[in-house]
């Protein structure tokens, strides 16, 4: 299984960027797909993540209502639009995958077992 993120990039605060994450090698039927970040000198943290049967969604606090996770199941290809931007929102984000996941374990990073390289996003105030 690999994931191959893109999208990152610098923008303006209240800006927006939509991060990409192709997955190949295993479709996304009973998966959990999942968005963290990781600022310099802090520790990873989870962003987003969906749930490939159902459609659930998750979010971490502080990107409710401005963030949006979403599957294209034909491309298995995950996004993350991301809108209102601001600079407490500069970090690298990667983009995870896991096939056997319980709903509790979701915005743990330790739970992913397939992650992608990384993207940088940096937000300009």
């Amino acid at each position: 299984v690999q994931l191959q993120a893109s999208g990152g990039g610098l923008v303006q605060a209240g800006g927006s960027l939509r991060l990409s994450c192709a997955v190949s090698g295993r479709t996304f039927r009973n998966s959990v797909m999942g968005w963290f970040r990781q600022a310099p000198g802090k520790d990873r943290e989870f962003v987003a993540a969906i749930k490939r049967n159902g459609g659930y969604t998750f979010y971490t606090d502080s990107v409710k209502g401005r963030f949006s996770i979403s599957t294209d199941n034909a491309k298995n290809t995950v996004y993350l639009q991301m809108n209102s931007l601001k600079p407490e929102d500069t970090a690298v984000y990667y983009c995870a995958a896991d096939w056997n996941m319980i709903q509790s374990s979701i915005p743990s990073s330790r739970a992913y077992d397939y992650w992608g390289q990384g993207t940088q996003v940096t937000v300009s105030s």
